[in-house]
């Protein structure tokens, strides 16, 4: 049995992507994870609870799992929400805040890491992506500012990287990468979407499509990396 898991399916990019794996006809299960339902799922879509800010509820979800998974995606992430955006200036910087983004961005996709990886197989392809950022790339920083999402999201580059390296050993046949979706019409994005070119202004289920032809083409030779939604390679 070929299965297909969304973690994040509430958010913008996550449901167009359980919708764009349901559709393939590809998987003969597609799993839909989020801290509630969706309102409505793709036929033959089902729902696991998952809170990436509670390691429990990871550590739970993963244990219901009862078939390899061939394809795993962590399309969770914050930037902004009713506690503020981003940082301008090291002035703006606070504890609670940052460790908030660091616990979303980094800490909850590496213990979906840590439970989800042994659930892959070990003697065939599959692919575990995590939905990173441009602006996580240390040496593609030059403007400066956004400073716990930049470092949050630099964090879970390192992870990946980390991780593909120690998945190489048990399933060789695996890809471990973190992927770049462009910047996508969401509420994610919503605020910070003036300038933005309309061609570079990409809907949901664009973005997704890419992403999935992205994993798609990679071999295990380019795990660890972090990719565009065009195949591009980003620095660390």
């Amino acid at each position: 049995m070929t299965t297909a898991m969304v973690i994040g399916a509430n958010g913008g990019i996550g449901a167009a992507l359980v919708a764009a794996l349901a559709a393939s006809g590809r998987y003969d299960h597609v799993i839909a994870a989020a801290r509630r339902e969706p309102a409505t799922l793709p036929a033959g879509v089902t729902y696991a609870a998952i809170d990436v800010a509670d390691p429990a509820s990871i550590a739970a979800a993963a244990a219901r799992i009862d078939t390899p998974l061939t394809r795993v995606i962590v399309a969770t992430g914050i930037l902004h929400d009713e506690a503020g955006g981003p940082e301008r200036s090291l002035r703006d910087l606070d504890a609670a805040r940052l460790a908030h983004l660091f616990a979303v961005n980094a800490i909850g996709p590496a213990l979906v890491l840590k439970h989800f990886v042994p659930l892959l197989p070990r003697d065939a392809p599959a692919a575990i992506g995590c939905i990173s950022a441009r602006i996580g790339s240390i040496s593609d920083n030059r403007l400066g500012g956004w400073y716990g999402y930049r470092a949050s999201k630099a964090a879970l580059n390192q992870i990946v990287r980390t991780a593909a390296i120690e998945l190489a050993r048990s399933r060789p046949q695996a890809v471990c990468v973190a992927l770049h979706p462009g910047t996508v019409d969401t509420g994610l994005s919503k605020p910070f979407q003036r300038g933005v070119p309309a061609q570079k202004l990409f809907t949901p289920a664009y973005s997704a499509e890419q992403l999935l032809a992205v994993l798609d083409g990679l071999t295990p030779a380019q795990s660890g990396r972090i990719f565009a939604w065009d195949g591009s390679e980003i620095a660390p």
